[in-house]
């Protein structure tokens, strides 16, 4: 059939097909909003969960560790290998493959009669979530005719955003209303309906590139990164050693096979330029800071503090709106004056919001106490998100720029799963005793060396960012012009002469010189006789093109 109903199924290899506005994109981005928005929604409500499951379960701090980090664990290894076999195998099929695999591994984390259990059914997670997460943008990418691809994404954000912000709400409602098991069991049903239409409206695209896949560099670094935290987690085990050499040996080996690989999973030599690699170091900096600080001051507030789910959950609500209102705007800004000052000011920010929180402790109100920590941490945050990925995506080739964006996705979900198993122990939280008596001893100092960690992003951004580094162009959202293409990651322009139906490009926004008369913007072009208009308000750029490649981790981030 057409594009306006049916399947629409077309040549798996073909260019994208897809018209916005038609009702077979409007099928596309609802199944690509519902499939990512499962796994938006449970990473915003396990935290919340956690005491909930630690009362019903007998969990200990160490099991509650476990229960993030099992997630994690494979969900970040074998990210990039889930986008490598959605390019050789379908988008598509992997994406309902994965869709599936996660529905089934909810149900049995809602079903887990035991913490162990619970940790496993959260691994087979991590792994549905690896196949999911990487498809949802790629097929709006595949799917979609260049000159409107840049709406559906943007619809797609937005929705997904706002899906995704609904998940503290809902979670924390589900928890103190009914039981922690049904933030679970919820995916089932949201999941049936996101199969249904994907099946019958996503059309199936795949990379006419047929490369082999790296399972070999999947499985060292999943052993390195499990490895890795038993150890840390695991601190009174007589296998902790073992752990720690296997976890090293695992990670040498890793990236051996990576560097000697014709098609690795992980292309090292994207590291070589400094750019790329101080913007990956200050998300590492950064990320682990932020995970560290969601797991332990949920638990604060809600086991010293007596705070419930929900109100645990809506304490961070302002978070969310400064991420959602301020991103854009941080972006704009970094295309002016470059990423280094807001990539320096963020993360400085985001410390003084780490002191803050660390102050936090049983009787504080949560005015006073809670919600200036939360709104200064957010403003760093805000500050520092857009310009940091912008910056990843700029610092390498057009034909590198999912790869950049994957590998920057992957660090922060492993500077999250590190931070998690290895800065309670190094902050005295000691796993023999009680939960609230553990955070009373340790809480303050996590805080304070997660506001290191932040220090460590401003200065590696100071040192390693250059003032005029490139970024990823605006993407205006009525575009007057094809959108970029793999091959040509600028629009080229339209050609100098517009017909008369048709009018011109306008300018973002007429500058005055000094004589006083209106200029275009430097980038755009002047066409000989022709006066370029003004941009009308809603045809302005609203933001960095930054979220754009790594979305499916930004919007978890804006919703935590």
């Amino acid at each position: 059939m057409d594009a306006d109903g049916g399947t629409g199924v077309a040549n798996p290899s073909a260019g994208p097909q897809l018209r916005y506005g038609t009702r077979q994109a409007t099928w596309v981005i609802a199944t690509m909003v519902l499939g990512s928005g499962i796994v938006f929604l449970d990473g915003t409500v396990v935290n919340v969960a956690l005491p909930a499951i630690g009362n019903d379960l007998g969990t200990s701090l160490a099991g509650m560790q476990w229960t993030v980090n099992a997630y994690m664990v494979t969900l970040s290894s074998l990210l990039l290998l889930g986008g490598s076999l959605g390019d050789q195998l379908g988008r598509r099929r992997v994406f309902v493959i994965g869709l599936i695999w996660f529905t089934a591994a909810s149900m049995l984390c809602g079903l887990a009669p035991t913490t162990g259990f619970l940790v496993a059914a959260r691994a087979l997670q991590g792994v549905g979530g690896a196949l999911l997460v990487p498809g949802s943008l790629s097929i709006l990418g595949a799917a979609f005719h260049p000159e409107d691809r840049a709406r559906a994404i943007g619809a797609w954000s937005g929705m997904a955003g706002v899906t995704s912000s609904l998940g503290p709400f809902l979670g924390g409602w589900l928890i103190d209303a009914f039981s922690w098991r049904l933030i679970f069991f919820i995916n089932v049903p949201l999941a049936a309906v996101a199969i249904t239409i994907g099946v019958r409206h996503v059309p199936e695209t795949r990379s006419p590139v047929r490369m082999p896949i790296d399972f070999l560099g999947a499985a060292l670094i999943t052993v390195s990164l499990g490895t890795i935290s038993f150890a840390a987690i695991e601190q009174d085990s007589a296998f902790q050693p073992y752990a720690v050499a296997i976890g090293v040996v695992a990670l040498i080996a890793f990236l051996i096979v990576e560097h000697r690989s014709s098609h690795p999973m992980l292309p090292l030599g994207v590291f070589r330029s400094r750019q790329f690699s101080g913007a990956n170091l200050t998300t590492f900096a950064v990320y682990a800071a932020l995970s560290a600080a969601f797991f332990l001051v949920t638990l604060r507030l809600q086991i010293s503090l007596g705070y419930s789910a929900l109100e645990a959950g809506v304490s961070f609500f302002p978070f969310t709106l400064l991420m959602l209102w301020l991103s854009p705007k941080a972006g704009q800004l970094s295309s002016r004056i470059g990423p280094r000052l807001p990539m320096t000011v963020g993360p400085l920010l985001a410390a003084a919001g780490m002191l803050l929180f660390s102050r936090i402790s049983p009787g504080d109100h949560y005015a006073t106490s809670v919600l200036p920590a939360v709104v200064t941490f957010g403003l760093g945050m805000a500050l520092t998100v857009a310009p940091l990925t912008a910056t990843v995506l700029g610092s390498v080739g057009p034909d590198l720029t999912g790869v950049a964006s994957g590998v920057n996705n992957a660090v922060s979900r492993l500077a999250g799963l590190l931070a998690v198993a290895v800065l309670p122990a190094l902050a005295g939280i000691a796993l023999g005793d009680s939960i609230e008596t553990a955070l009373a001893d340790g809480f303050a100092t996590a805080m304070h060396l997660a506001a290191i960690l932040c220090g460590i992003g401003v200065a590696v951004s100071f040192a390693m960012i250059r003032q005029a580094a490139k970024t990823k162009p605006v993407v205006h959202p009525r575009p007057r012009w094809p959108a970029a293409t793999p091959a040509s990651p600028i629009p080229t322009p339209p050609p100098p002469r517009w017909p008369s139906s048709e009018p011109a490009p306008c300018v973002g926004g007429a500058r005055r010189s000094r004589a006083g008369a209106n200029e275009p913007h430097a980038s755009q072009p002047r066409v000989r006789g022709h006066r370029p208009r003004r941009c009308h308000r809603d045809e302005r750029p609203r933001g960095h093109e930054a979220i754009a490649a790594g979305l499916d981790v930004r919007v978890e981030l804006i919703a935590l």
